[in-house]
């Protein structure tokens, strides 16, 4: 079959190289759980490269592989040296490799995900991991589903999740008027949502993509069932009924219907998707870790299976050399890799839907900081450094009025800054207001700058605010991070020690080799 460029595709090559997409197999089984399936999927691919030999003796050209890059990579930013950036997608999608629909019984059963209909083509996970040349310290960036920003191809600014859907459902309308029918109308209008993604990714986050694996529903489940029981930690017991999770705090073991649970919760977290995608964070260095620890890489019985599934259910780019991957698995699974998750600039109401306000230029100067391994230049002499948090943050209660007209913005700010470490104070509406404005009382001057730069306004004074109290009142207008007193963001810039401000990220970073508590 031809590809959506209309280049022909060859069949599948030993080590990953010149496979077809077109080739995959039917799915054995039905299953897995929304929106996470790409962290299983990753420990997967670690299988595949952690086990050269396997690999070269057992895969053959059974990979599923695609050429979305191909169009990518003369557009790429440039790079100065060896690294390797991999994107990891996780398709929110109640199909088959070939578009058929999964059970009902069984999605909404044992995936306790509801209607097959559900998810569509949205890539609700998006994981960039760089890798260093020469070895080193990994480091990963978790992308909010929801962040709104610009889908290249004139198709304007979306939720960065709905890029794939978006392309898919254009080339598939395409492709169908010109009577292109079935499996190769799916596998051909899901390699245009390929393609659009990562060039919405690399634009977005201004580095190469250099290789990228994309994981389904189905696959997550199917390696779950490989490599359960999995150990997980949670700082406080929860229960949601929605995602079917229901755990009590502390460590704990995980069959595959409970670790979708687990990964897919949102709702009854203090900042729902940002915190989820801590959970993803902490799932995949739990995998890591048993696959360690417990001797799973010396299981061939276990690695047969996983391989089974990464052939099955597990898409790679075409020139992914995994046995030279292989070299670095040693820092994924010895505790040498730490994930981020993106930050936003806050919350808005964009078409109808609540959407992730970020700061573009602020993203990529926080990537780049991390994956630019050369010197970094100095900041200029009369660049006013962004406010650092406060180091007693606590000590300040913080009041969130909501003048935007946007349902839950001022919750939803009031878990963000609660996540930061401030003290949450009451939440209320406001009349409507354009400008957001921050103000505050004695003794939270450090506070009220920090918060006024994230939203890009300026704090000031009020004798009516109680001590140690920041008033926050959310506008109608765009809010942009920046430093106080200036107009636009400046480059993030990290210390000495190559470590970047406390607030340059959601939360606290997430290192792999073992299990680790989050919310």
């Amino acid at each position: 079959m031809r590809d959506p460029r209309g280049n022909r595709e060859p069949r599948g090559g030993r080590n990953g190289h010149r496979g077809t997409e077109s080739r995959a197999r039917p799915a054995r089984s039905p299953g897995h759980a929304a929106r996470i399936g790409v962290c299983l999927a990753s420990a997967a691919v670690l299988v595949v490269a952690g086990t050269g030999w396997l690999a070269g003796h057992w895969i053959g050209d059974g990979l599923t592989t695609s050429r979305a890059l191909d169009a990518l990579r003369e557009k790429a930013p440039r790079k100065e040296d060896d690294s390797v950036n991999i994107l990891l997608i996780g398709l929110d999608s109640r199909k088959d490799m070939n578009g058929r629909d999964l059970p009902r019984q069984f999605v909404q059963e044992e995936l306790h995900a509801g209607s097959s209909a559900i998810g569509g083509y949205n890539t609700n996970t998006l994981i960039l991991v760089h890798i260093p040349a020469g070895g080193g310290r990994v480091t990963a960036f978790s992308i909010p589903r929801d962040d709104y920003v610009t889908v290249p191809g004139g198709r304007g600014e979306h939720k960065i999740k709905e890029a794939y859907g978006l392309a898919k459902a254009e080339a598939e309308d395409r492709l169908a008027a010109e009577g292109v029918r079935g499996a190769e109308l799916e596998h051909r209008s899901r390699e245009a949502g390929r393609e659009t993604t990562l060039a919405t990714v690399q634009e977005f986050l201004g580095v190469p993509i250099d290789h990228f694996a994309e994981v389904n529903l189905l696959g997550f489940y199917d390696i779950a069932k490989v490599l359960q029981p999995i150990p997980v930690c949670l700082r406080h017991a929860v229960h949601d009924h929605y995602s079917g999770a229901d755990f009590p705090a502390g460590r704990q073991e995980l069959d595959a219907r409970r670790s979708l649970a687990f990964v897919r919760q949102r709702h009854g977290l203090v900042n729902g998707d940002l915190d989820r995608t801590h959970r993803q964070q902490a799932f995949l260095s739990s995998v890591l870790h048993k696959l360690t620890s417990q001797g799973a890489w010396g299981d061939l019985d276990k690695l047969e299976g996983l391989l089974d599934v990464v052939k099955k259910d597990v898409v790679l780019d075409d020139q992914w050399d995994l046995l030279d991957f292989a070299r670095q698995v040693p820092n994924l699974t010895g505790g040498n890799a730490e994930f981020h998750t993106l930050p936003i600039a806050g919350f808005a109401s964009r078409k109808g839907e609540a959407v992730n306000l970020v700061d573009p230029e602020r993203i990529r100067s926080i990537v780049r900081a991390l994956t630019d391994h050369r010197r970094p230049p100095d900041p200029e002499p009369s660049a006013a450094p962004a406010p650092p948090l406060p180091a007693d943050a606590s000590s300040t209660t913080v009041e969130v009025r909501n003048a935007s007209g946007v349902s839950g913005a001022a919750a939803a700010e009031s878990r963000a800054l609660s996540a930061l470490g401030y003290t949450p104070g009451g939440i209320a509406n406001a009349p409507a207001a354009t400008a957001t404005t921050v103000t505050h009382g004695d003794g939270a001057d450090a506070a009220a700058r920090h918060i006024a730069a994230r939203l890009g306004a300026d704090p000031v004074r009020d004798s009516a605010v109680p001590a140690r109290h920041v008033v926050v009142t959310l506008g109608t207008a765009p809010r942009t991070p920046r430093p106080a007193g200036d107009t636009s963001a400046r480059p993030v810039v990290p210390d000495g020690s190559g470590r970047l401000p406390d607030d340059a990220f959601h939360g606290q970073a997430v290192r792999m080799g073992g299990v680790t508590c989050v919310d």
